[in-house]
This record gives structure tokens, sequence and C-alpha cells, in this order.
């Protein structure tokens, strides 16, 4: 269980501070969250917070009852708690085969491997030695680098924007790999998304508007109220 209490975090701008999230505080203890807002809202920095890239000017982060605030992403990777970015990291001389044992703590045979990559829709004999380069386009680095999530096996897995990348068939496997992850996970997956069909799948939905938290509950609160107001109706279309 994750739990953030009153966190907030700004950047130093030419003008002075900018505030870009203030006392926001929510509880992640459901199999599958996602939060969602329009653009500039907050929302992917609350996702480095979460994983330890940034650290929140006040407030506590709790995991499973400890106190994380200061740990950096190291630290918090260590605990259980992974992190898979908007726009992957491209490794040059490591191949996905390197990637998947260094995500798995250990020696993988082919056919685990195969399966994790199986899992994000790649055929694994056409990826295990490939390195991770510019060879391969933005859509095979997303499905790699959830891949390594899932050799992972982490109890708190975010992914920030996964849908970003992916042409409409691989979202349609996505959608399929996170309601997989969903129903035999055992800890948490927090998903930072506009996608309808992805909050469609949620326990809870927490929307992050103007550096706060707006609204929190499950999908069938939360979708009626999305839909009600044009600006995050239009988030979950992309327009914005």
């Amino acid at each position: 269980m994750l739990s953030l209490d009153r966190i907030s975090f700004s950047v130093k701008t030419e003008q002075g501070r900018k505030q870009i999230l203030k006392d926001v505080s929510f509880t992640i203890d459901s199999p599958f969250t996602v939060i969602t807002g329009p653009n500039g809202g907050g929302k992917s920095t609350l996702a480095k917070i979460i994983s330890g890239i940034y650290t929140p000017d006040s407030g506590k982060i709790y995991f499973n009852g400890q106190d994380i605030t200061d740990l950096d992403v190291t630290e918090r990777a260590r605990l259980g708690v992974s992190y898979a970015f908007q726009t992957p990291v491209r490794f040059k001389g490591i191949t996905v085969s390197d990637i998947l044992k260094i995500a798995a703590g250990k020696d993988l045979s082919v056919s685990e491997a195969c399966e994790y990559l199986s899992n994000v829709g790649l055929c694994a004999r056409d990826y295990l030695d490939r390195e991770i380069n510019n060879s391969l386009s933005g859509g095979e680095l997303k499905r790699i680098e959830i891949a390594t999530v899932l050799a992972r096996k982490t109890p708190l897995a975010v992914f920030d924007e996964p849908e970003a990348g992916i042409d409409l068939w691989s979202f349609g496997s996505l959608i399929k790999v996170f309601e997989n992850m969903r129903d035999s996970v055992n800890g948490s997956i927090v998903i930072i998304s506009h996608q309808e069909r992805i909050m469609n799948i949620a326990d809870k939905i927490v929307v992050i508007s103007a550096g706060q938290v707006e609204r929190q509950g499950t999908k069938d609160e939360i979708l009626p109220y999305l839909f009600k107001h044009d600006s995050m109706c239009d988030a979950l279309k992309g327009k914005v």
C-alpha cells in the first residue's frame, strides 16, 4: 500500500518558484489505480515523486507503512517500486535478453524470457538478441520496458502514459497486458493515462487538476464526472 500525505512540489523558473503540486493526499490500496486529468496538471510529476526521481518540497510518502520520502529511486526500487518512463530509455550495447535478466535479478531461460516478451505481443525470437538502441521503434521500446516490469514482479509498478507511441493494434494488446497484470499481480499497478479504455479496467481513479486532487473514487463514480466537464472530456479524447 502506498500513501501520499500532503505532497507539495515546485520548480525554479526565471519568474520564481512555480507550484506543480499542492497538498496532494491519497492512498493506493487497490490492484489497479489510474491517475488522470488535464495536461499540465502534475500527473507525470506525481509519478516521478512516487518512484523517487523527484523529492517533494513537503509532505510524506509511505510504502507498506515505511516512510520512503527521502529515499532515492534506487532505494525505492530495492523495496519493490518499479517505474516505466513515458519515453523509454535506450541502452546501446545491452540486448533485450540482458535487460530482462537484469530486471528479473537472475538468469532466465530462453522460454522464461520468451514468455515475458510474448505477454507484450512481441515474438521473442526476433527480439532477444537485439540491442535496445535506435533500431527499435518507440512502440517496441515501450513494450520491452513493460516486459521488464513484468519480470521484476514488484509490489508497486508505476507506468507514465504507457499508451504514448503505441499504435492502435498494439494498444489493444496493451489493454490485455494490463488486464492480466491486474488479475494476477500481488500488489498495485498505477498508471498515468488519459485513455478511457485504460480507466475502464481501473479499480480506482484519481483526478489531478492544477496540482491538486480534484476527485477520486471508483470508475463508476469518476467516469460520468469526467464526461460532464469539457476540459476533462477533451483530455480523455487526447485533444489537450
